[in-house]
């Protein structure tokens, strides 16, 4: 893992009166989050959260309605503030700063980007993506050289002088991405960004976002309910349960070895053909003891789709090499198991 741009620790949000008193409860006496709320009266949103996220990379927040990921992303820009714990940007302690720094941070250092983009009508696609410029007093052909160039980079150039209403959802979408750019944040806070959008539009606006982080190298914090969407467009996932993260890994890690109940539940419908890579359901060379003269060999970060190509070509495992090295293998029924994921052999 690289640097570390943003840092949760022991991160707790209890909603209430009596916050603080059901914050010491919990820790004195261990209190469950419904005897907080019949103790106390108050609502506990986020137990105990803590992960780390890299430069670049796409951390995905999953969770159900309710279960506290909005709760979550929003301690980091301070929009809430936390019960307990600790939140760093960059190193630096935002529960720390003072108010001056704090608009600074947000307006110069993380963008965010919500599902209801409220992009002002009367203005132009141009004016809607400079706004946060004109109001840190940015003078205005610079504002606007800005706002032209991170409209470029979600491919909107022409539409500059457009009101929103002209645009269609994913175009007026994609103002609102090019206006959280606008700043050059370190940081973008994805909040279900395109939830409300048709499937085929918003599959074309995960490829295009994922791409243009990885062109960009923006740290980027994705809140999602939709485990399609965070498979497919997040290096790492933490999956979220009534305030608790019940599991963090990579999408490979999580259909493959889900925490518990719950997280299988989830992942049971996924598709593991182009997710699980060779490396994770191959057996050491040693421990088979057939002859492979003549079988076929793969990549170790071959997909199970390619594999299977291999596989039903052959009667041999599938050797698996990593920089030209034999390094373990795949037989039929590591194949199959693979594609169940999620079970012991």
């Amino acid at each position: 893992m690289g640097e570390t741009v943003v840092k949760l620790e022991n991160v707790w949000k209890i909603f209430g009166a009596q916050a603080p008193q059901a914050m010491e409860a919990v820790l004195k006496d261990g209190l469950t989050k419904p005897q907080v709320l019949e103790k106390f009266g108050c609502v506990v949103g986020v137990q105990d959260a803590s992960f780390e996220v890299a430069r670049g990379e796409i951390f995905c927040i999953m969770g159900l309605s309710g279960s506290g990921k909005s709760t979550l992303v929003r301690h980091v820009n301070r929009l809430i503030e936390p019960t307990a714990g600790k939140i760093e940007i960059m190193g630096q302690d935002v529960s720390a700063i003072s108010d001056n720094e704090l608009r600074r941070i947000r307006a110069q250092q993380i963008g965010m980007v919500f599902q209801h983009m409220a992009l002002m009508p009367h203005r132009s696609v141009r004016d809607n993506v400079a706004y946060p410029l004109e109001i840190r007093k940015v003078p205005k052909s610079k504002r606007w050289a800005v706002s032209d160039h991170a409209l470029g980079l979600v491919d909107l150039t022409g539409y500059e002088d457009r009101l929103p209403k002209e645009l269609s959802g994913g175009m007026q979408q994609r103002v609102g991405i090019a206006r959280a750019l606008a700043s050059d944040p370190e940081i973008l806070l994805m909040d279900e960004p395109f939830s409300a959008l048709d499937p085929l539009i918003r599959l074309q606006l995960q490829d295009q976002f994922k791409a243009l982080v990885a062109q960009l190298k923006k740290t980027t914090l994705f809140i999602t309910h939709d485990l399609d969407e965070a498979i497919r467009i997040g290096h790492r996932i933490a999956i979220m349960k009534d305030g608790v993260i019940v599991q963090i890994g990579t999408p490979e890690d999580i259909v493959m070895n889900p925490a518990d109940d719950y997280v299988r539940e989830f992942v049971q419908g996924i598709s593991k053909l182009k997710l699980v890579k060779a490396h994770s359901i191959m057996e050491p060379l040693d421990s088979f003891s057939g002859s492979l003269d003549g079988a076929p060999r793969a990549d170790h970060g071959a997909d199970l789709d390619q594999l299977i190509d291999l596989a039903v070509a052959t009667e041999h495992p599938v050797v698996i090499t990593e920089d030209g090295a034999d390094l373990g293998v795949v037989t039929k029924p590591r194949l199959l198991r693979g594609i169940q994921g999620g079970k012991d052999d």
